[in-house]
């Protein structure tokens, strides 16, 4: 079921033909939808000359375009939101009058959601990594298969921060910090545009929750947030993938930002996105987050990928809707021309119409050397959360193995646009066995009996827990425990906190491997031998994690987001108004304190705080220098990182400021400001350089409604996580002279 992803033979677009389309349901739209046709390179008509700027050239193409052809192109015709092979999330038929080929589109961001593709880690997982590198390689992995399988453009990457863990979509979010979050989207879309497709950051804005039991639904809430955290927090990853990574579309969101909706936004799609970041590219709706067609492209929606059916009332962008629109004199010509130039611009900037279209043919994929990506990703983004000694395991020592868990042997992921029919699938149970060898004896049980699981473990040298949660698109979890909103296995119903706590009663060495979407709470961590973090691994998760556990590889992940100690430590728990807020109003009232700097601020200690995260070797931070920017308010620091260990590691050097704060502007205690993973092996050493610019300590200003520099004294600090840090260094800035200088005095 879909549209097919051949583009032989296009039709011209008949409103009549769109009119019927609207009319049926989305089912019979795409059993009914024509066969996408081709159309070759642009042409010799004037607006395909590539000498011109894309701006002239898609001026060229409108201005000969009838009025009918640039409504057409407002919408998309056909979608396959199942992600079916050889279908397209979203497609829009060309104009092969005029050289204008069809437009596809595909979901994202851990792989294209298009019949079977690699199975990427998730993006808490590449969030982990805390390496711009592994970011890229990621990014043009994804697109390298978009195109292949004939898209143009890819909803990806998801950059919403992680305010709560119970979000339902946490394993598609880059954690919990914007700076994090930001230096990861750049390199992830720069990756993903170098293959020649159009990256799509999302969602434009505030969107944080899919709601719950109690209310809150992501496609009517109202995230109430003031404009400092809506910068400091919110809208810095979105600013960086414009502004630094170059990003062709922007995805607007389903909910209201201050009773607004993100689709029907002025504050954000043209003061802020266009006006303020000079923004050039193309404004697309979610599926169904388009409202209303006059406020929708005043505001700067520019297109609508399918003309969904709306979620709670409202219109689409389709050619019957938008001429009724135009006709009652709710929109001029002038919005609809401005839309279609805004896709017309960034498609001739993408080279949409001087190349080749791109073709679905999957077998091109180079799927083995894709799956040993996929797999050095998610050993990089696994964390090591704490170790008695027990890890790495030693299949030269290791008599007999223990491995318990139903979901050692299945595929654990996300649900909904981010949920990835897998090419290759390795289980946990798998990789061990393979990776343990014939010396060892690796036995295994599911874990519904927890007397027989013990009975298991308590004749193994060590046992391996696998313990997953259940999260997806579209509900958020009702409460932060392993097993909350889990489903049962095989008609097994697991109880994962006592599975672990019985087999760590029957064994010492007992160590538990977690595979969830973000923090969960682990109550029995202090009965255990080492836990793992393993994020949603993908396709190569058994290999992976089993290399990670054998010491085969040095576990490289840092924690993007705080593991709480208790649910009650969440900056919303037991406030309602806050999360999932009340009569569809969600009160962002912890401001700028997200994260760690909540639990910072609070004085709360996390089981595990952000940044954290064990090596199986030992590093030293030697040799911290900080000095000031000659001129304004920037610094450069250098530090020497030593491998003190005896074995090849991955070291994560993190650099922290403590801005000055005052009675009415509250600072979080720390912000991270620059990172880098560096690998060393043992005995070597590496001299890593971080250059802070002023927006490293700056901050929101309400009062002039721009960057900030306070006066007054920084700290500077470099560690291991959020609270292992180092001594630091002091700077001051005296905006008399405009300049940071050296200590702060008396």
């Amino acid at each position: 079921m879909g549209f097919s992803s051949s583009r032989v033979g296009t039709s011209p677009r008949a409103i009549s033909i769109r009119l019927l389309a609207i009319a049926a349901v989305v089912v019979t739209s795409l059993l009914t939808a024509a066969t996408a046709g081709a159309s070759g390179p642009c042409g010799d008509s004037p607006w395909c000359d590539s000498s011109l700027s894309p701006a002239k050239r898609a001026s060229l193409l409108l201005s000969a375009m009838t009025p009918e052809q640039r409504i057409g192109l407002l919408a998309g015709d056909h979608a396959a939101l199942a992600g079916a092979d050889g279908t397209h999330t979203g497609a829009a038929d060309g104009i092969p009058a005029l050289g204008v080929p069809d437009f596809f589109q595909t979901d994202g961001p851990m792989g294209v959601r298009q019949g079977k593709a690699t199975s990427m880690p998730s993006e808490m997982s590449l969030a982990s990594s805390f390496d711009r590198n592994l970011a890229r390689s990621y990014g043009a992995l994804v697109g390298n298969e978009a195109k292949l399988k004939g898209n143009d453009l890819v909803y990806a990457p998801t950059v919403n921060i992680l305010r709560t863990p119970l979000w339902g979509r946490a394993f598609e979010s880059m954690g919990e910090d914007p700076f994090l979050t930001s230096s990861l989207a750049v390199d992830y879309i720069r990756g993903m545009q170098s293959e020649g497709v159009i990256a799509n950051v999302k969602h434009f804005a505030v969107n944080n929750q899919e709601g719950n039991a109690q209310g809150g639904s992501r496609f009517s809430v109202s995230a109430q947030v003031d404009d400092r955290t809506l910068r400091e927090i919110y809208l810095p990853a979105f600013e960086a993938a414009v502004k630094r990574g170059d990003v062709g579309s922007v995805m607007c969101s389903y909910n209201k930002i201050n009773g607004v909706h993100g689709c029907e936004n002025p504050t954000l799609l043209t003061q802020i996105l266009r006006e303020e970041w000079g923004f050039k590219g193309l404004v697309l709706a979610d599926y169904g987050a388009s409202k209303h067609i006059d406020t929708g492209l005043r505001a700067g929606l520019d297109y609508e990928p399918f003309p969904f059916v709306d979620f709670d009332g409202g219109e689409n962008l389709t050619p019957a809707q938008v001429t009724a629109a135009l006709q009652a004199g709710r929109i001029n010509q002038g919005d609809i021309d401005t839309a279609v130039r805004h896709q017309l611009e960034t498609l001739f900037r993408f080279g949409f119409f001087d190349r080749t279209p791109f073709v679905d043919d999957p077998s091109r994929i180079n799927n083995g050397a894709h799956q040993k990506r996929a797999r050095r990703a998610a050993e990089q983004g696994t964390v090591l959360l704490q170790n008695d000694g027990v890890l790495p395991l030693n299949s030269k020592r290791l008599g007999s193995l223990a491995v318990i868990g139903a979901d050692a042997t299945r595929y654990v992921n996300g649900g909904g646009s981010s949920d990835i029919d897998p090419i290759e699938f390795t289980s946990v149970l798998g990789g061990i066995q393979a990776r343990a060898g014939k010396g060892v004896d690796v036995s295994f049980d599911p874990g519904n009996d927890l007397e027989q699981a013990a009975q298991a473990a308590r004749g193994a040298d060590a046992a391996v827990v696998v313990i997953a949660d259940a999260s997806s698109e579209g509900s958020d979890k009702p409460c932060l425990g392993i097993d909350c909103g889990a489903e049962p296995i095989d008609g097994m119903t697991i109880q994962r906190d006592a599975l672990v706590e019985q087999v760590a009663a029957a064994n010492p060495n007992t160590i538990v491997l977690l595979e969830t979407a973000g923090p969960v709470l682990t109550p029995w961590r202090d009965q255990v031998a080492a836990v793992v973090e393993g994020w949603y691994p993908g396709g190569a998760a058994g290999s992976a994690l089993a290399r990670v556990l054998f010491g085969d590889v040095d576990p490289g992940g840092r924690l993007p987001a705080t593991f709480p100690d208790t649910e009650a430590q969440l900056p919303t728990s037991g406030n309602p108004s806050s999360y999932p807020g009340v009569d569809n109003v969600a009160d962002y009232s912890e401001g700028v304190l997200v994260g760690y700097r909540w639990f910072d601020k609070k004085g709360l200690k996390p089981a595990y705080p952000f940044g954290h995260g064990l090596s199986y070797s030992r590093f030293a931070f030697r040799g911290l220098k900080v000095r000031p920017d000659r001129r304004g308010a920037g610094a450069r620091v250098s530090l020497k990182v030593a491998n003190v260990g005896d074995r090849k590691g991955i070291a994560v050097p993190q650099l922290y400021v403590k801005m000055p704060g005052t009675a009415k502007r509250v600072q979080p205690p720390r912000q991270l400001k620059a990172f880098k993973s560096v690998k060393l092996k043992p005995g070597a050493s590496r001299l890593v350089r971080f250059h802070l610019g002023s927006r490293a300590f700056s901050y929101w200003s309400d009062r002039r409604s721009g960057w900030d520099v306070a006066k007054g004294c920084y700290r500077i600090e470099v560690g291991k996580s959020s609270r292992s840090l180092g001594r630091g260094a002091k700077l001051a800035w005296s905006s008399a002279s405009g300049e940071m200088r050296r200590g702060c005095g008396s």
